[in-house]
Parts: structure tokens; sequence; C-alpha cells
């Protein structure tokens, strides 16, 4: 399986990359999936270009098509004016445009981060909305880390929850892709020419006779 996670921090370090890799070494604790991380401060300058020229960079093309094949997708921003980052909003929505459906059925896991814990609210009040859009499936835990979390209980028991959630749904829609093994059809041996009749009785269904709209049209034909 293949776990891309997007994530729209600016600075190095980062608290965004951070909460992201904190969330795919959990998720990997839990699924064999190769991990692929996206920075999108690395593609910002892709991104501009293609809203005016229409047209993915190398590396913009690279990074959407990587989360398009994605069995599942973590996606971390920071929160600005109490909202996704303007980049991270500016990714999907090239990629939206690109292909609607890429996300259609995707296992995806929210998270934020930000100074305060009054913007926790981003994740339903923003991203859960924007990913429902998308018509990706959300699982329900979000994780929001505000800066007085990092060190103090409670933080790695959500992160723990939601990568368990985000497993399982990918584990789940892997195997249900699975192809299943052909069979072999019986080979059916031909009617008897003799024991089939001219014209079949009408059926029988709940206790009513069901007749042909053939032989109703031939009726009302008379």
């Amino acid at each position: 399986m293949r776990l891309v996670v997007v994530s729209a921090g600016l600075s190095v370090p980062s608290s965004t990359r951070l909460l992201a890799d904190r969330l795919a070494a959990a998720t990997a604790e839990h699924a064999a999936a190769d991990v692929r991380v996206i920075e999108l401060r690395d593609l910002a300058v892709e991104i501009a270009h293609n809203f005016t020229g229409g047209f993915p960079g190398p590396a913009l093309a690279d990074a959407l098509d990587a989360v398009a094949e994605a069995d599942g997708l973590i996606v971390v921003t920071p929160v600005f004016s109490a909202s996704y980052s303007g980049l991270f909003k500016s990714f999907f929505d090239v990629l939206g445009v690109r292909d609607e459906s890429a996300l259609a059925g995707k296992p995806v896991l929210i998270a934020a981060t930000g100074g305060t814990a009054r913007h926790s609210l981003v994740l339903d009040h923003a991203l859960r909305p924007l990913f429902a859009y998308l018509k990706a499936v959300v699982i329900p835990t979000g994780v929001y880390a505000a800066s007085e979390d990092w060190g103090a209980e409670g933080l790695p028991e959500r992160i723990a929850r939601a990568a368990r959630e985000l497993a399982a749904l990918m584990t789940g829609l892997s195997a249900s892709r699975r192809p299943e093994r052909p069979t072999v059809p019986e080979q059916a041996s031909a009617p008897d020419q003799a024991s089939v009749p001219e014209q079949a009785a009408p059926a029988q269904a709940g206790g009513f006779t069901v007749v042909p709209f053939a032989e109703q049209l031939a009726a009302l034909r008379k």
C-alpha cells in the first residue's frame, strides 16, 4: 500500500511537519505501507505557475500523481486566520481542477497545528468540509496540535487513535480491491429440444400471474 503525507508547513523546522511525521509513523505501525511525504513549500512556485499557465511543472505533476494513486492520505496544515493555509488550499484546488475524482473514496486523516487550542475547530469547520466536497472518506478522528500540546498528555493518544482508524480503513479498502480468483463455469448441457415448450406458461410470483409484456401488447391489438 501507498501512504502519502501532505505537509503545508512553511518554516524549518516545522511543527506541522513534526505532526505529519508522527502520524505517518503511527499509521505505519498498523499497516504495511510505503510512506511518501510531500512538502508543499517546495512546490509553492509551481503551484502559482499552474494557476497562471494552466499546466503543472514536473515536481508538482509528480506530487499530484502520488496523491491520486495513494491508498491513504494524511494532510496537515498550519492554521491561518482560523482556517487552512492558502498554500494548502491551492494545492488541492490544482488537484481538483486536474482530476475532480482524484480523492473519491480515498481514506484521509486530517490534522492541523496552531498557536492556541481555540483554533481546534478548524478541523470540523474547514478541513472536513473541504475533503467531503472532494469525495474523500475522512476518518472520524482528526488531530489538532496547539503549541502547549507538544510534550503534554493527550496528543500521543489522539495520534495513535487516528492512525489506527486510517490504517484499518486503508487495509479494508485494499483487501476489497483484490481481484477474486476466476471460477470456471460448469459446462451446461444442451436442453432436450423435445422438452422445450413452444410457449412458456405465465410465471407465478407472490400469488399473482405474471404475463409477459409482449403478450399484453398483442392482446391490446386484437
